[in-house]
């Protein structure tokens, strides 16, 4: 069985694949690996707090490995403190890590360009799914995300905030990825067939730094209706797995 760590963002993609990944027999995933801002303590880009991560993290089953950087930080310390983590892994004996990238081949070959040297195997579940197509089957699938990041320069700023389902996907300009898999937005995911039970957040306020529109969020705990809503991500989660069964299955 391959042990696999799954570099974690926070968002919607890196929750897919986690949700594939655990649909293959042969992977043993061993955590969610995520870089922290110091600073903010905050997911780089993404902006999501750190309460939120670990929160993610508990409803995966998964721990957080946690790489923190400083701000601002240069590409030389980034690099060294992920050829540190990477140790860590070969420690531990991992043999891949899975990355949530859709199409962008200059990410991936910058990818397997940094992992190359130690070894471990670079894995890309989601890679050239085409991204309408995607980001229905999330929709679809039970995946709830809202929009935590905005690029202004691409999307109007209204958008952060927004829950990423058909009707914003019906509301995106033609120019835009269906993903965002060219920065236009960020997301951050609270439920879905990934987690044991949804994470119930609390907006907080939209504030406009240097062109990128975030949208903040937190944790906060409301027992009915996380209660009810559990069931339903569990209703739905058992019904994922007995059509994936049933794909499995010969014709």
């Amino acid at each position: 069985m391959k042990r696999v760590l799954l570099s974690w963002s926070s968002g919607k993609d890196s929750a897919w694949a986690l949700h594939l990944l655990r649909s293959d027999p042969s992977i043993e995933l061993c955590g969610l690996l995520t870089t922290l801002n110091e600073e903010f303590q905050r997911v780089a880009m993404h902006g999501t707090r750190r309460s939120v991560l670990e929160a993610q993290a508990r409803a995966a089953g998964l721990p957080l490995w946690i790489v923190p950087l400083p701000w601002p930080c240069s590409n030389e310390i980034y690099e060294q403190r992920m050829a540190a983590v990477c140790q860590r892994a070969i420690n531990e004996r991992i043999d891949a890590i899975a990355f949530g990238d859709l199409f962008l081949p200059d990410v991936r070959t910058y990818r397997e360009t940094q992992l190359k040297p130690t070894g471990l195997e670079p894995l890309f579940p989601l890679w050239q799914i085409p991204t309408p197509e995607l980001a229905r089957q999330m929709i679809a699938g039970g995946l709830r995300a809202r929009l935590s990041c905005v690029d202004s320069k691409q999307l109007p700023g209204s958008f952060a905030g927004r829950e990423f389902d058909v009707a914003l996907l019906r509301d995106l300009p033609p120019t835009a990825d269906p993903c965002g898999e060219r920065g236009e937005f960020h997301t951050c995911v609270y439920a879905g067939p990934m987690f044991s039970a949804p994470l119930i957040l609390e907006a907080g306020e939209v504030v406009d730094r240097d062109g990128f529109v975030f949208a903040d969020f937190d944790q906060t705990a409301c027992p009915a209706r996380y209660s009810e809503t559990r069931v339903a991500v569990s209703r739905n989660r058992r019904s994922q797995v007995d059509a994936t069964n049933r794909e499995r299955q010969p014709s």
